[in-house]
């Protein structure tokens, strides 16, 4: 019987997490006050500001690592657990390495997975609805965040964002701003210069280095270009699949056919928001898997659809279902004319989707390949 599934959560992570990170600090011999560490943490967009911080640090020749799900091959949590953590920046401070940007996440900062680590920086892109299905409350999730910002020792804070005035308050040092405007890509860009600039590196420098920045997998990659666009992006939570959408709308004359579904076993609450948004800026949306789990695919998808029928809807706009993400992705290209643009969203650069307890291998770029085939593109 596991007695863990009867303790509260709190209790877990002072009873077991904790010691675990004490234990792994002192069995490397915290390793991390030999780094510079900046900690990116943050609903959307932490992935890229983390990505964008390495490649602009790395362009003025700082001796920098970077920590993220992407960037470790076998990496299967954004935040590691102490030991590989710690173990991972033993071997970096031993080689030499002087600075480290890690992306955190709000379990990790709420388990002690990163207890031991002196952050230099904390940077908080924003805080949006994800994650309650272990938060439980949006309060409890924005505390476990603002975590990374009580401890670092420089706070770099959006300030358009509504937890800004939050955030400031719980600064435990001294505090960096930057804007997301015009849009949510600059808002990653904003961030990562905004630390650039702290560390000493030229507005000229940052310009240049941004041009030869080349992009993150999975993170609105365009990959296909004609007769219609074809865009592979993570986004799996309201926030992001709002500001994707939003952005992909720019310049487009056609429409926007936009795919995704929700993962089992996670927070219930934004199926039916990200319903409703697909219903308000796309024109077709086609509900499938994403991880569904021990969860009925079918269920999930009507959750999401419950948002989509509650929302104010352009003109003809369509919804369609097909829990088989390989069919849904056929059905996308089938029905897209030249001029629209294809959004698959939530599998990105996984692997790997889960049916009951099994993984089974995935790859959406390969899903999307044998569509454009059988569709004879």
């Amino acid at each position: 019987m596991n007695l863990r599934q009867y303790l509260p959560q709190p209790l877990i992570n002072l009873f077991w997490h904790l010691p675990q990170a004490i234990l792994a600090n002192w069995w490397f011999g915290y390793p991390s006050r030999q780094l510079k560490v900046i900690g990116v943490t943050g609903t959307s967009g932490k992935t890229t500001t983390a990505h964008l911080i390495y490649h602009l640090l790395k362009q003025a020749g700082f001796k920098v690592e970077l920590i993220s799900t992407i960037s470790v091959p076998g990496l299967h949590v954004t935040n590691p657990d102490p030991f590989p953590l710690q173990k991972m920046l033993r071997r970096l401070a031993d080689k030499g390495v002087k600075c480290l940007v890690l992306e955190v996440t709000s379990h990790g900062l709420d388990q002690w997975r990163c207890w031991g680590i002196g952050f230099d920086y904390g940077v908080l892109t924003n805080i949006t609805h994800e994650h309650l299905d272990y938060h439980r409350t949006f309060n409890h999730y924005r505390q476990a965040k603002l975590k990374l910002i009580r401890s670092a020792k420089i706070s770099v804070l959006n300030r358009n964002d509504p937890s800004f005035k939050l955030a400031q308050a719980s600064a435990g040092g001294r505090m960096v701003t930057f804007t997301d405007r015009p849009d949510f890509m600059a808002a990653n860009v904003n961030a990562a210069a905004a630390v650039a600039l702290d560390l000493g590196i030229s507005s000229q420098e940052i310009k240049a280095a941004l041009v030869s920045f080349p992009g993150i997998p999975g993170r609105m990659e365009v990959v296909r270009e004609k007769p219609f666009k074809i865009v592979i992006d993570f986004a799996h939570k309201p926030d992001a699949l709002e500001k994707a959408l939003k952005f992909l709308r720019y310049s487009l004359k056609g429409r926007i056919i936009a795919v995704f579904g929700c993962a089992g076993l996670r927070d219930w609450q934004k199926r039916p928001l990200m319903g409703a948004i697909s219903a308000r800026l796309a024109e077709i949306t086609i509900l499938t898997a994403e991880d569904p789990r021990t969860e009925d695919v079918n269920k999930i998808i009507e959750a999401i659809t419950t948002g989509w029928r509650g929302e104010k809807k352009p003109k003809n706009h369509r919804l369609l279902i097909e829990p088989d993400r390989q069919k849904a992705i056929n059905l996308a290209i089938k029905l897209a004319r030249p001029g629209d643009m294809v959004g698959l969203f939530g599998k990105s650069h996984e692997k790997s989707m889960c049916f009951g307890t099994i993984e089974y291998s995935w790859n959406e770029y390969q899903a999307v390949k044998k569509a454009l085939k059988l569709c004879n593109y």
